[in-house]
């Protein structure tokens, strides 16, 4: 088990011994994300990034946490491979983004 699969593990231990898989469909879990990438951005508002990190640093680590903690456990709910959808995306850049355009 490499260390994403077990960090999945972890997550999901942790909602089945509280019986919340009941509630962690994709449609829910991706709105949930939504919400926590939005309380993230909070945390910025009006502000530099220098600044929110002195004022929000705590905060800021803690809806990071929500963030990913949701996002995998969505792959565990649609059993995607992680790391196998990321190199996947980043292909897709590859060639849609190429290194000769960009300055």
């Amino acid at each position: 088990m490499n260390e994403i699969e077990s960090l999945i593990k972890k997550v999901d231990d942790f909602r089945d011994e509280r019986n919340w898989r009941q509630y962690h469909n994709a449609k829910d879990l991706a709105i949930s994300l939504s919400i926590e990438a939005s309380e993230l951005l909070e945390a910025f508002q009006w502000k530099t990034s220098e600044e929110a990190w002195k004022e929000n640093k705590e905060n800021i680590k803690e809806e990071i946490a929500d963030v990913l903690i949701y996002a995998l456990t969505l792959c565990s709910e649609l059993n995607l491979n992680i790391e196998d959808i990321i190199l996947e995306k980043i292909n897709k850049n590859n060639i849609k983004y190429k290194i000769d355009k960009m300055e």
